[in-house]
C-alpha cells in the first residue's frame, strides 16, 4: 500500500490530492513518536502522517482492518472506501474523478 500512495503522492500532489497517512497502532511498542518518525523515514514517506494512538480517527471512520483506504471529496464527504490490499487501479480512477471535480 505504501508504494501505491508515495506513487499517487508524486504524481497528483501537484493537482491537489492530499494524503494523510494514518497510524493507529496495535500494539504498545507502535505508538512511540520516534518509531513513527523512523519508519516514515525509512519508507521514503513525504506525505502528512499523523498518529492516532487513542484511535479517534479510526473510530471516526468505521475503519476495522488495517490498510483501509478513504477518499474525502472537497466537501468533506467519503465517497469512497477499500478494507485491505490491492484494488488499486479502481482507486486511482476515484482519485482522478475526485481531482476534476475540484477542477
Amino acid at each position: 500500500m505504501i508504494p501505491q500512495l508515495r506513487g499517487w503522492h508524486e504524481k497528483y500532489e501537484t493537482k491537489g490530492l492530499k494524503i494523510v497517512g494514518v497510524h493507529t497502532p496495535e500494539f504498545f511498542w507502535e505508538k512511540s513518536h520516534d518509531r513513527v518518525l523512523a519508519a516514515v523515514k525509512d519508507l521514503g514517506i513525504k506525505y502528512a502522517v499523523v498518529q492516532d494512538n487513542d484511535t479517534k480517527i479510526w473510530k471516526r471512520f468505521g475503519v476495522w482492518a488495517w490498510p483501509t483506504t478513504i477518499l474525502v471529496d472537497k466537501n468533506g464527504v467519503v465517497r469512497y472506501q477499500h478494507i485491505g490490499e490491492g484494488a488499486y487501479g479502481e482507486t486511482e480512477s476515484w482519485i482522478r474523478r475526485l481531482l476534476a471535480e475540484i477542477g
